[in-house]
């Protein structure tokens, strides 16, 4: 009884991790976005391309390297066009970067 008490509490623990993680990347995106997005000559791709680089986080190993730039190139290829002008999508791309996660973690 005592392994699954322990097994609930790291899966409850991971979980809270992950969501933080998304609600970080939403922060991330969302203020770089902005920022981004009141700079002349920025256009909404080179916006949300830069902002998806600075705010997906980068490998702390070389074992993930992979996957960090299977993630980038995913999200850049589908997630850019989410963000507008008046609003940064932040909720959409987020949700879009972690599919992008998922699809590179099976195929990595």
């Amino acid at each position: 009884m005592g392994e699954v008490k322990s097994a609930f509490v790291v899966c409850l623990v991971l979980g809270l991790f992950l969501g933080q993680s998304r609600a970080n990347f939403e922060d991330c995106y969302k203020g770089c976005f902005i920022l981004c997005a009141i700079t002349p000559g920025q256009t909404l791709f080179s916006c949300s391309f830069k902002c998806l680089k600075d705010c997906i986080s980068p490998p702390s190993n070389n074992l993930r390297v992979t996957h960090y730039f299977c993630k980038l190139g995913c999200a850049s290829s589908l997630c850019t066009n989410l963000s507008s002008k008046d609003n940064p999508g932040e909720k959409r791309v987020a949700g879009c970067v972690g599919s992008c996660s998922e699809t590179c973690t099976h195929h990595v």
